[in-house]
């Protein structure tokens, strides 16, 4: 039987909320494991957290700081302040992240040269240019390799988003629905994180206990004829369901699990919620896990929000960081921190602007820690203003191959896809990808 496919009045989350689609609709799709797994090493990471800077975060206020280029480039965040790694400064904004430092490495000579939100995620996120195709993002390409064709057998799906999609492409491209993000949407700082699908706002437990008493009352048809094979496929779904509302599943997103002081130490706002969330997550075996975070598209008043938008993610991914290590999680998961570009190195001080920093491509940072890449190094090097690389070019091409090499993924491999399309997993040379190497340099060999 092939995928089960909701008629298209009914939408995402309704399906969800009806059992049809995600964890339950799962149940219904096409049980053959057709897909094999390239690989050339045992693998070394067996999940990733990717954190999503929507917008592009400023390298030259997070981990490029260029202390030496001026007011016109630095702003009032003129200072960068020693790490726990000898001879490695970061933005003085970031203080706890200073002293995780050896658990994470950074990459300073990001480059695509495109300046455009929807096609520089696109690019960053599937390590190609757009064409007639709309190939899948990483979170995709991981579902395929490690998700319910491989043996995965999650409490929720292989691939979570927290809590909303980009929006800026179909992360799933042409793999279809069944590689699509499950995103949470709600707000894990809530005191009632509503997962959509899981919990419905405004509707107490009770509520929807009695919702589903009335419906099997009201299912003549199916009390008549309690043996139709049908019948018997939606009872199992709807099991899944309800086992997805109010069994295990429900109790991965129920942050009143953890003690207060460690919500507080991830920070009481959403971002660092959802970094908690995600460690819980990976640690019950999901394999992809992207935060979204918003706000970084910062054209204007941007040293007032990054007062502000700062603190709040170093508190976030530097005990995310630790944590992550305290419980032995950190060597086989691997956190990626960035976001589409970077912003301009000098500031745009004139009207209306007044002081904001606009899209840069052209260089930019990215930070990788733990599930085979090693803490503590700086990848690459920008000029004195941040504005080119100027040593060790890197391509989104040579970061995502460097990712799936330590999943067990071979980049070069064939992509398993229903379409029967003859597409490899990245770009290969004699497609004419730009690439400057897999970071070798930092991976653990």
């Amino acid at each position: 039987m092939g995928e089960y496919r909701p008629a298209k009045r009914i939408t995402r989350r309704e399906a969800l909320r009806r059992g049809v689609l995600g964890t339950a609709g799962l149940a219904l799709l096409d049980p053959r494991r057709v897909f094999a797994q390239a690989a050339s090493k045992p693998p070394r990471a067996k999940s990733v957290i990717q954190i999503w800077m929507w917008g592009g975060p400023a390298h030259l206020d997070t981990f490029d700081p260029k202390p030496d280029a001026g007011y016109d480039y630095c702003g009032p965040l003129a200072k960068a302040i020693p790490t726990n790694v000898a001879g490695v400064q970061i933005g003085e904004l970031l203080p706890l992240l200073a002293q995780q430092a050896d658990k994470f490495s950074i990459i300073r000579s990001m480059t695509h040269g495109v300046n455009a939100h929807e096609t520089a995620s696109y690019i960053t996120q599937t390590g190609r240019q757009p064409g007639r195709l709309v190939y899948p993002c990483a979170g995709a390409v991981v579902s395929v390799f490690k998700g319910y064709d491989h043996g995965y057998k999650g409490l929720v799906p292989p691939y979570v988003v927290l809590t909303q999609t980009q929006g800026r492409f179909s992360e799933a491209g042409f793999l279809g629905q069944r590689y699509k993000p499950f995103a949470t949407g709600g707000d894990p700082n809530q005191q009632r994180f509503a997962v959509e699908g899981i919990i419905a706002q405004g509707i107490s437990d009770q509520q929807q206990q009695a919702r589903r008493e009335l419906l099997h009352q009201l299912d003549s048809l199916g009390q008549a004829m309690p043996d139709n094979p049908s019948f018997a496929q939606l009872d199992r779904c709807e099991e899944h369901a309800y086992e997805l509302m109010f069994g295990d599943a429900r109790k991965l997103f129920d942050l009143s699990q953890e003690q207060n002081e460690a919500r507080d130490s991830y920070g009481r706002n959403t971002f660092g919620q959802s970094c908690l969330v995600a460690r819980r997550l990976v640690e019950a075996g999901v394999p992809y896990v992207t935060i979204n975070y918003k706000g970084w598209d910062t054209h204007k008043q941007h040293f007032q929000t990054m007062r502000r938008k700062l603190p709040e993610m170093d508190k976030g991914l530097a005990t995310l960081l630790q944590d992550l290590s305290d419980r032995g999680l950190l060597d086989s998961t691997i956190v990626w921190w960035g976001g589409e570009f970077g912003r301009t190195p000098k500031v745009q001080w004139d009207p209306p602007w007044n002081g904001g920093r606009g899209h840069y491509g052209k260089c930019f940072s990215v930070v990788v820690a733990g599930g085979g890449f090693m803490g503590g190094h700086v990848v690459g090097a920008s000029d004195a203003k941040g504005a080119e690389v100027a040593e060790r070019p890197v391509y989104p091409h040579d970061l995502l191959a460097s990712m799936y090499e330590l999943l067990g993924i071979d980049p070069e491999g064939p992509l398993p896809n229903s379409r029967g399309l003859d597409v490899t997993v990245l770009p290969t040379a004699k497609d004419g990808v730009e690439s400057g190497g897999r970071l070798k340099e930092i991976m653990v060999s």
